[in-house]
This record gives C-alpha cells, structure tokens and sequence, in this order.
C-alpha cells in the first residue's frame, strides 16, 4: 500500500523527510482491528515531526497521519479515537496516561490506505457525516471540544477570545463556541480569515493584537508566543486562558504580575477523550456545526498539502485521501 512516511527530521527543511512508499498492509494484534482509511486530514503535529519537535529521531521511519475516518474488517464506518492509552493510568482520563501517544508518535499513523488500532478507539461514523468531514474531528476538533467544554466549561453567554482564526482547531472552537451560545471573538494576521470566521459565528474578528470591543471570560490560546501577551490583556480579573499549542513557540514572557493581580488561570489541554468525541458528535447532531473543509487533496500531493499548511495558506482543515 502507498504510505507518507517521515523518514528524517530537519527544522528548515521538513519536507525533505517526507517520502511516498509502498509499505506492507499491516496485520492488526489480538485486540486490535484494520481500518481502511477512506479520508486523513492534515495536522500541525505531523509538520512538528518531520521538523524534529517532540518525536525522537530514533522512531522513525514512521507513517504519519493522526486523523482517520474508514471502514473496519466488517464494513461499519468509523472514526478512530487517535490517542492511544490507558485510561486507568490516567485517573480514567487516557489523555492524563503519562505513557500516552497519539497515532503516529509510536505507532504508523492514517497517511495510509489502511492502519491498525486498538477495537476500543474505534467510535461509529454517523450516517449524516461524510468521510471527509469525520476525518476533520478527531485532533482538531476533539482537541476544541476539551478546550471549551471540559477545561474552560463555557456556559452560553460568555465571552470567548479565539487566537489564530484560520487553523484546524481554532475555527472549530469558533463554531462550537458559538454553537454553544457564546460570544465569539477572533483574532488574525489575514483579511480574509478574519471575513471567514465572521461567517463560522464570530461576533468580530480583528487584526493580530488589536484591542477587542470587551474583556473576555476565556481565551482559546493555539499561537503561542506571538498572541500570549494579547491574550492576558483582553482576560477579565478571574478569566481563563486555556492553551494546546503554540504554533510561533513556547516561551513568551510570562506576565506573572498581571496573572496574579488579576487571578487569572491558565490551562493546559490535550487531545480528547474517546467519551469526548462521542459528546462531539452529538452536539453536532443537535447543531447542525460541521467542519470546515479548506480543501482535499489525493495522498499522491500530500507534499502539496504540507506545502500549504507551512505557508499559512489554509482556512480550515485539508483533507487527505490515501485511495485514488
């Protein structure tokens, strides 16, 4: 089968590691089940690979890919939970398993035709979500979903400050957020992001930076570095930023005078849970939200797409299918 597999890492030069193989279909381990991967959709995690951030050089060749959405051994459509570990040694939270690992990190990952994962990550597609858009949830929306629901615990009527309209988790917490009844403001670099997420459900959308029109009960923090200070000055006294990434890096100054004072939280977040993408399903029944496909690419351009995603140049998630 025809695979993208990181091969090498280099920080200025990513895609000089990525490589089209043909590689054996695999056989799944007692407890495991095969998945034909019908669609894959592109995350930062897979640029942070092949640019050497978090992934050990000693675990490659690897099959990249954290995203799948596909048929199992008996035919039923699924969507595979990608984190990978045991709930128990997480309190019953598999995201807090000190030895967890999301698809790809340990284990050849969906830029595939077809992978292998523990039967208990499988969830049922619904009928009404294509393939495409069940392949768009799992890490970016999964990830949004605990940002806003289980670590925030947004109620209708806050106010929600999300940082870097545009990428695959920040235009999910838009429309869930808003979804949810709450007042949605967003922040980016590009004109036509911001005109986009005006139209996910925001209320405004305003240049990197700028001041908004309110304080905010919650920030959706992704960028890191270059939104950091913004985000503590738009939080009200008592607000919480909750953070699961951070694009332009990992160690803005701190601003602790301000954080005390004004006794605001910060939260870290990772990933879902399996429950989690399951409650995300159903609030997507209830909502009619659905993800936004910037675009779809055939495995065979998947170079094309990492391409894209280093120039900034996608609104929403890409889509990758690992069939012609």
């Amino acid at each position: 089968m025809l695979a993208a597999t990181a091969v090498s890492q280099s920080a200025s030069d990513p895609l000089s590691g990525l490589e089209l193989r043909e590689v054996p279909v695999p056989t799944p381990a007692p407890g495991w089940s095969l998945v034909k991967v019908m669609a894959s959709s592109l995350n930062m995690h897979d640029l942070w690979t092949l640019r050497g951030v978090g992934h050990p050089a000693d675990r490659l060749p690897m099959i990249l890919g954290c995203d799948a959405a596909g048929y199992d051994e008996h035919g039923a459509e699924v969507i595979v939970h990608p984190v990978l570990g045991d709930a128990e040694a997480g309190g019953g939270d598999v995201t807090l398993d000190p030895a967890r690992a999301l698809l790809s990190e340990r284990h050849d990952g969906a830029f595939a035709e077809y992978l292998t994962v523990p039967t208990g990550n499988l969830v049922p597609k619904p009928s009404w979500l294509s393939f495409d858009e069940a392949a768009c949830l799992p890490v970016a929306w999964g990830t949004a979903y605990r940002m806003l629901f289980t670590r925030a615990r947004i109620t209708a009527g806050d106010r929600v400050l999300v940082q870097g309209a545009g990428g695959g988790v920040a235009s999910a917490a838009i429309k869930l957020a808003a979804a949810a009844g709450a007042v949605v403001y967003a922040t980016s670099r590009s004109e036509g992001k911001r005109a986009e997420a005006l139209t996910w459900g925001a209320r405004a959308a305003v240049p990197t930076g700028e001041r908004l029109p309110e304080k905010v009960d919650v920030v959706v923090e992704t960028v890191g570095e270059a939104t950091w200070g913004h985000s503590l000055r738009c939080l009200r006294p008592g607000g919480v930023v909750v953070v699961a990434g951070a694009t332009s890096g990992t160690n803005p100054p701190a601003d602790l005078g301000r954080v005390f004072y004004q006794q605001q939280s910060v939260l870290g977040s990772t990933g879902c849970t399996r429950a989690e993408l399951v409650a995300l399903l159903r609030m997507m029944e209830a909502t009619g939200v659905r993800p936004v496909v910037d675009r779809v690419l055939p495995l065979a351009e998947i170079h094309k797409g990492f391409q894209l995603m280093i120039d900034g140049a996608l609104t929403g998630k890409l889509v990758v299918h690992p069939h012609a």
